[in-house]
């Protein structure tokens, strides 16, 4: 694979985020690095194709933010409805049926084979390497995966998961098994 392109700026991505950044509060610099980190890893498997950029970055903007808008660890369905509203009120012209499936299938344990596999198994593998903090490397290096978090540094994001498990569901293994039950899926 190629070297892997780090690009520090992302217009679209700011232009979305600017409506929620308020609600996201003080974890969106956490929250926004873990967008571009996965943006970064997504467009890589998708050899950076410009063809897919708009709906990349759209989805991963959304895709977990349905924690701060609806306050719900089973974010799926809540952030789904989120970026498809947006996506129509404001006239984006993304295929919904791609946006839903790259925020509803990004924690899926095994690869996707269903409908717009090449852009939701990139999204897939994004989300579950920065997830996983690199654990999970998905065919990448750990020096890339090195790379990406220093131009993207993490800002407590996998705290604020923790925080918020707990906040939602009362401590932090039953919010666990919340979010456990409510995102992964096979």
């Amino acid at each position: 694979m190629p070297e892997i392109e780090i690009k520090l700026e992302r217009p679209r991505v700011e232009m979305l985020f600017a409506r929620y950044q308020e609600l996201i509060g003080k974890d969106y610099e956490g929250y926004r690095n873990h967008v571009y980190r996965t943006i970064t890893y997504a467009m890589h498997f998708l050899d950076n194709a410009e063809e897919y950029e708009q709906i990349v970055e759209t989805a991963f903007v959304y895709h977990d933010i349905g924690l701060w808008t609806d306050n719900e660890l089973a974010y799926l369905e809540p952030s789904e409805a989120v970026a498809l509203d947006d996506n129509e009120s404001f006239n984006w012209g993304l295929d919904p049926d791609l946006l839903r499936g790259a925020i509803h299938w990004h924690h899926k344990i095994t690869p996707y084979k269903g409908p717009n596999a090449k852009v939701i198994e990139a999204c897939r593998k994004a989300d579950w390497i920065d997830a996983s903090k690199g654990m999970v490397r998905k065919g990448l290096s750990k020096e890339t995966i090195q790379k990406v978090e220093a131009a993207f540094p993490n800002n407590g994001f996998h705290n604020t998961l923790l925080r918020l498990a707990k906040d939602y569901g009362g401590s932090t293994l039953v919010g666990g098994l919340k979010v456990t039950k409510g995102i992964v899926k096979w």
